[in-house]
């Protein structure tokens, strides 16, 4: 069976969400976060921004984690396609994405340290794509018990500073992660959580913002 698009959403754009193939609703073009339809913010204030070729939007940074998700928007197996722009500072750059999320505090996800792409220190690149399975399995556990495991390098590693693309394939166990057009994947890691479907959602970390555009779910089945 072909895969079937579920949703597009071109940020401060015209959006579409659904809860299953085949049902959509449309917000009307430039509707701004946290008004109306979702996205629905947790720990932070959105807002939207445009540039050449991307309608985005920006979390601002604050101390804890910080979502923009789509209660509405569920995926079980699929595809979860972005751009996603942070920045070259240490320890003020994590951004990614939330799925097969249950609330807050309870979500999968992949996330990245730009300030790591390009670090000089072999170690630092190690930690430049991860995994994380909230709120039993954070990166201190993860990176305590099973060491280099659900956190990997990117080759070619991106500029810090940049816009990069993102693609993750999610075939419960099996979660794959591909940055910029890669044919290879930089991370492939079988979930520690049991949920099999969620909401989907931005993600930032402690202390830090991020920019985002273009996201496109696709459904497997």
């Amino acid at each position: 069976m072909k895969d079937k698009p579920i949703a597009m959403l071109l940020l401060a754009g015209v959006c579409m969400f659904c809860c299953a193939a085949g049902h959509a609703v449309t917000i009307p073009s430039g509707q701004t976060p946290g008004t109306g339809m979702p996205p629905r913010v947790h720990n932070r204030q959105a807002t939207s921004f445009a540039e050449t070729g991307r309608n985005g939007l920006r979390l601002d940074e604050r101390s804890d984690n910080g979502l923009a998700w789509w209660p509405d928007m569920r995926l079980a197996d699929g595809t979860i396609e972005f751009d996603a722009r942070g920045k070259d500072v240490f320890q003020r750059s994590f951004i990614g994405v939330a799925f097969h999320g249950f609330d807050e505090s309870t979500y999968d996800a992949i996330y990245f340290r730009p300030f790591n792409f390009r670090a000089p220190d072999p170690a630092r690149r190690n930690h430049a794509v991860q995994y994380i399975a909230m709120p039993n399995y954070d990166w201190q556990k993860l990176r305590s018990e099973h060491p280099d495991a659900y956190e990997k390098p990117i080759s070619p590693a991106p500029s810090p500073d940049e816009w990069f693309h993102v693609r993750i394939t999610v075939a419960h166990p099996k979660v794959s992660v591909y940055v910029n057009q890669q044919t290879e994947p930089s991370l492939v890691v079988e979930q520690l959580s049991s949920r099999k479907s969620g909401w989907i959602g931005f993600w930032v970390g402690n202390n830090s913002g991020g920019d985002f555009a273009n996201l496109k779910v696709t459904a497997s089945k």
